[in-house]
């Protein structure tokens, strides 16, 4: 999402793009089904050493986060040595993996690693302004925010029925599904006095077995179509420092498709949302049961209209098609600088 479905754009302004990964398909499958993984990671570190020492063939090289995981930031450094200026782009707050690190050591030997490949980039992209922060206070010499984005032309609204059981619709990972487990006695409340479906996207089933949520997997092929149902979409987030670095992604997949949205006030969710306009945000229990109740009471007309102006905010700033040009204006640029 930060970089790849920028491809196309690229290479219709005559940008050559290589493309290096540092870990396989076959370590994320692993990493869901809960297999071993340390050839895959050996082979990436291995894989990505050699991709290093041919770094002077580019003009550019555009970094997603840190070149080696839970390694000093000697590889960053060393582009900067042999010339080779490169962009980094953060949409997490990497930061604190190793900051707030539970092992001592890594708080001491990493916690200030990623400040150190912020200081040696030619500029670092930010998904918001926490991120963005941070990278001043590191000293990096250009600091720039794009949000995550959509591609506007694949997301589209889809006129829902009006006679159906409205949907309360939330899509992620196994990983952050855990943010809906407080909310899980507001749905079942809410199911025994309303007509309403709550359906969760990529979570396990077994996670949520006896409980009012519906699970469905996720699949690149489905996962608007999927949204497309949704009447309400939904963000919760406990607020610590790791979440202010989330970039809203849900939210701007959610605005994408015409859905209205409820959120937790936490980092740049409180940007993304405008109240009473695309959405609402709620903070405690009460005023998320207060905010889902209150739009899946509203008359149809309210919530299509919420999501028509979420539509539009997305068009305007949160779109491939709107970001497409800057980003590629900012990697021109740092080709050009030496470091």
């Amino acid at each position: 999402m930060r970089f790849l479905q920028y491809l196309p754009y690229f290479r219709s302004q005559d940008v050559e793009v290589t493309v290096k990964p540092l870990l396989s398909d076959i370590y994320l499958r692993a990493l869901y089904d809960g297999g071993s993984r340390w050839r895959e990671v050996v082979k990436g570190y291995f894989g990505r050493i050699l991709s290093l020492l041919a770094a002077r063939r580019y003009d550019v090289v555009i970094i997603e986060k840190e070149l080696f995981p839970f390694m000093p930031a000697i590889a960053e450094r060393f582009l900067r040595l042999i010339g080779v200026p490169y962009v980094v782009d953060y949409d997490d707050a990497l930061f604190h993996r190793y900051d707030c690190h539970s092992n001592t050591w890594i708080r001491r030997l990493l916690g200030r690693k990623i400040d150190s490949v912020m200081r040696y980039s030619s500029t670092v992209i930010a998904g918001n302004d926490y991120l963005a922060e941070r990278a001043r206070s590191a000293g990096a010499n250009k600091v720039e925010v794009i949000p995550t984005v959509v591609d506007a032309e694949r997301y589209q609204p889809k006129k829902k029925s009006s006679t159906e059981a409205s949907i309360v619709g939330w899509i992620g990972t196994p990983q952050t599904s855990r943010y809906l487990t407080p909310l899980l006695p507001i749905f079942e409340s809410i199911q025994e006095q309303m007509s309403v479906r709550f359906i969760v996207v990529g979570a396990r089933e077994q996670d949520f077995s006896d409980t009012a949520v519906e699970t469905r997997p996720w699949s690149e092929e489905t996962e608007v179509e999927s949204i497309q149902q949704f009447d309400i979409g939904i963000m919760p987030l406990q607020d610590s420092l790791w979440e202010r670095g989330k970039c809203g992604y849900k939210l701007i997949q959610y605005m994408a498709c015409g859905v209205p949205v409820v959120a937790s006030p936490v980092g740049v969710n409180c940007e993304i949302v405008e109240p009473e306009k695309n959405g609402l945000l709620a903070d405690s229990m009460e005023e998320w049961d207060r905010a889902l109740r209150s739009l899946l009471s509203v008359d149809f007309s309210v919530r299509d209209s919420m999501g028509a102006n979420g539509r539009k905010r997305v068009e305007e700033w949160y779109s491939l098609q709107a970001q497409a040009p800057r980003l590629l204006s900012l990697i021109r640029d740092a080709s050009r600088q030496s470091p």
